[in-house]
């Protein structure tokens, strides 16, 4: 995007800003209603949260979507990992990115995704929040919903949703799945995690391990969409079409190539280790004379901060132990990778090491 237009969509943020009522949160949330949602790809509601974070300091936002067959992978993925790229291509399948962190998902009509947007809140408030609204909704229509993992709900130990967080404009996003009668064809065909998560998941496949919610329930999905509206909602905020055209200008920001495919540097060796309440983190180093010469973390872990910090802290510095403790005394991991300590890093950089293909 360009600085003229970032500008002027900046001076429309203000505007919005100084036409709203500055109301306290109440106990319900506030229904956002898009308008012309019809065709809209996933990237539209991705920008339509950081759009009511930027313009709605107050209110807590929530709102609902579906979108045709999309893959939508995480903030610091490498998609040539996640996603067959070519199966997608035939099948029509859009491929995006989100700015938050976590695996991949597969989206369809038959899937409903929630959107949510607090002011303020940590990651940790920011989840319990999320959970403590969401299952006690699924509970309200007899689901035996719970929480599981570091970022599902499973209903029968079979996972219907998950969920993932970033902050934007002093707001938390959380944004989750919730799997209605998803095609499970087309997911297990764009999606391609690696064994060692599958094994984490005691599963040998996407399917083995993901449930729907129509085989649990015998409303459709309006009626399923209408109750957790009124379940959770006792507000309603509409945005107009102005609105929408700030949302279409930040979505310019999402369909750049740069950003869907993002920044995959030629390395010398390629690490990975799954971490418990982490996830996998993959580390691209280059080595020079046994010094690394550039490190970049790639994985579907959920970041805290910008990972340019702690990548740079590592640079230059011999690959032993001792040296990776001192570099990262002042960035330390867990500051910038949710669940990730120093000493998880040492062993992810200091295991043997495979030469990448």
């Amino acid at each position: 995007m360009r600085m003229t237009q970032m500008k002027n969509l900046l001076r429309i943020f203000e505007v919005r800003k100084t036409q709203m009522k500055r109301n306290t949160i109440a106990k319900g949330l506030t229904y956002v209603e898009l308008p012309a949602t019809d065709g809209q790809t996933a990237t539209f509601y991705l920008a339509a949260e950081e759009f009511l974070a930027h313009t709605e300091p107050d209110k807590e936002c929530f709102f609902m979507w579906q979108v045709a067959p999309t893959v939508v992978v995480g903030r610091n993925q490498s998609i040539e990992n996640e996603v067959d790229l070519d199966y997608c291509r035939r099948h029509n399948v859009d491929v995006c990115r989100r700015k938050s962190g976590g695996g991949a998902i597969y989206a369809d009509r038959g899937n409903v995704m929630f959107s949510l947007v607090s002011p303020g809140m940590n990651v940790a408030d920011a989840y319990t929040r999320y959970l403590n609204l969401i299952i006690p909704a699924l509970r309200s229509l007899d689901l035996p919903a719970e929480a599981s993992g570091r970022n599902d709900i499973i209903i029968d130990g079979r996972k219907v949703s998950g969920t993932a967080f970033y902050q934007s404009a002093g707001h938390s996003i959380v944004h989750g799945t919730m799997l209605y009668d998803t095609d499970m064809a087309n997911m297990t065909g764009c999606l391609t995690p690696g064994a060692d998560k599958l094994r984490t998941k005691g599963v040998k496949s996407v399917p083995s391990r993901i449930g729907l919610l129509k085989k649990h329930l015998g409303i459709n999905i309006t009626e399923f969409k209408h109750h957790i509206r009124g379940h959770l909602c006792d507000k309603t905020l509409s945005l107009t079409e102005a609105d929408s055209d700030c949302v279409k200008a930040i979505e310019q920001t999402y369909r750049s190539p740069d950003f869907i495919h993002g920044a995959n540097p030629p390395c010398d060796f390629t690490r990975r280790l799954h971490i418990a309440d982490c996830g996998t983190v993959e580390a691209r180093i280059s080595v020079h004379r046994g010094r690394i010469k550039a490190v970049n973390f790639t994985g579907d872990f959920f970041p805290l901060a910008d990972l340019s910090s702690l990548q740079s802290a590592l640079a230059g510095i011999v690959l032993s132990e001792s040296a990776i403790r001192q570099a990262v005394l002042a960035t330390a991991p867990e500051r910038f990778i949710r669940h990730f300590s120093t000493d998880d890093l040492i062993c992810l950089l200091l295991d043997e090491m495979r030469p990448t293909p």
